[in-house]
């Protein structure tokens, strides 16, 4: 969940806030430094506190205009600035605040930032206001203990309130067109991409995303069929150059330029849904979070979602998406206030509401309980594959403060050049294994393990 700007005393409606307005509040609030305390306070009885939308787009601003005006209706004496960040800037932002003391009170999260800002300090533990919380035994277990993993120490540093899954979106009206059924098992999709694909009459049966953001998505689609459910061994050996992650990677490699269209070697996630959504593409693999974008570009029946192909014995393993949700800044002098609006957001209430618009799953289980998640099936298979015991989610090293940096800018131009032929899976594999090797050991190294 994201949200943007009005001012300390009055709110403006965030759905008339145009995108680079809010972009211009957040650069100059931050280049005054006054995001924190400084703008947070307390007059005549009512306190303010600011709250940073870590994913700040125009989309989401109706939304954040009716949860503040909600929280607010409910908590007359607190009020809410809000500060939208768009999120290829978040963690400059984040990093200059620190070093600046221009923090706000509270701030939205995500499993991937966690261990950067919690590893400097920043944020305040929430364990112990989540044991005393009405939500206690509420938000999805699953959840918060990946959360805790994500962190430097263990502790929780970020309520969740929403959280992702992997998800092969196919075509099934194409599907239906080859004598198909959905894409559940491995050899499903293989069969799939092959039979969909007529390069003549420019339709592939798959998408590889081989440019920005691709390397979680290779990851998945390795880890998924090898069926290893650990990126490191208990010696904090990476697994990512096991054997069966390597023939895992070949296999989706071959479909390069058979089963794929050749630019993909540059697609990010916008050509990559480009293509899937102007119908030259029959399955694409990314996350619940592109429900939204496949509905409004071809509405609803004209595309599907299940989860990661399974292995033949039914186990699915599954790559830990970002799960979202609130911090509490450690420097912030109106905790129990920015801690209140926490609650609020991971409320089923709150959670139902966001889930249900943007297709995510809500971390409050009795909002994951709601009837009307059977309105998108997507959705509701994505719930019941989380909460079966035959899946397994792979946790991704987000507590590296290296993981961004090695799975970006280093790893994916590297993977252009494995869809080229100009590196191996193997090689590639054994210099991603090497980074992760040496990032846990230096890890390990600071804790004391």
């Amino acid at each position: 969940m994201t949200r943007r700007g009005p001012e300390p005393g009055r709110r403006t409606p965030l759905a008339r806030v145009p995108l680079a307005a809010t972009a211009i509040v957040a650069g100059g609030a931050l280049a005054l430094g006054a995001c924190g305390g400084g703008d947070s306070g307390s007059s005549g009885g009512t306190t303010t506190i600011t709250y940073w939308d870590t994913n700040a787009s125009a989309a989401n601003n109706p939304r954040w205009n009716h949860t503040i005006a909600e929280f607010e209706k409910r908590n007359p004496t607190i009020k809410v600035k809000y500060v939208g960040i768009p999120i290829a800037q978040v963690q400059q932002k984040l990093d200059t605040a620190i070093a600046t003391g221009g923090l706000p009170d509270a701030g939205g999260m995500t499993t991937a930032l966690l261990a950067g800002v919690a590893g400097q300090g920043a944020l305040e533990p929430l364990d112990e206001r989540l044991a005393k919380s009405p939500l206690n035994g509420k938000i999805n277990n699953t959840f918060l203990q990946l959360t805790k993993q994500a962190g430097p120490d263990g502790k929780l540093y970020e309520l969740p309130s929403n959280a992702n899954m992997g998800v092969l979106w196919y075509r099934p009206d194409w599907f239906k067109d080859k004598g198909l059924k959905p894409p559940e098992t491995w050899d499903d999709f293989y069969t799939a991409a092959e039979r969909l694909t007529d390069a003549g009459d420019n339709r592939y049966g798959y998408t590889i995303r081989g440019g920005a953001g691709s390397i979680a998505q290779v990851l998945e689609f390795m880890y998924a069929q090898s069926g290893i459910t650990q990126i490191f061994d208990a010696q904090g050996k990476a697994t990512l150059n096991d054997p069966r992650n390597v023939a895992a990677l070949q296999k989706t490699v071959a479909l390069y330029k058979k089963n794929t269209p050749s630019a993909d070697v540059n697609n990010d996630y916008i050509k990559m849904t480009a293509q899937f959504d102007g119908g030259t593409i029959g399955m694409m693999q990314h996350n619940l979070g592109s429900y939204g974008d496949h509905k409004k570009a071809l509405g609803e029946g004209r595309f599907a979602g299940v989860p990661i192909p399974a292995l033949p014995d039914g186990t699915r393993v599954v790559i830990s998406n970002p799960i979202g949700g609130t911090a509490v800044f450690k420097s912030s002098k109106h905790k129990d206030a920015a801690w209140k609006f926490a609650e609020f957001v991971s409320s089923k209430e709150m959670t139902s509401y966001w889930s249900r618009q943007q297709g995510q799953i809500p971390a409050n289980t009795d909002a994951a309980a709601e009837p009307w998640i059977k309105e998108n099936p997507t959705l509701e298979n994505a719930i019941r594959a989380t909460n079966d015991p035959k899946t397994k989610i792979v946790q991704l090293p987000y507590h590296l403060p290296e993981f961004n940096a090695m799975t970006k800018a280093e790893a994916e131009p590297q993977f252009q050049k494995v869809l080229l032929g100009q590196l191996t899976p193997q090689a590639f594999l054994d210099e991603l294994a090497k980074k992760f090797t040496e990032a846990e050991a230096e890890f390990r190294e600071r804790k004391g393990n």
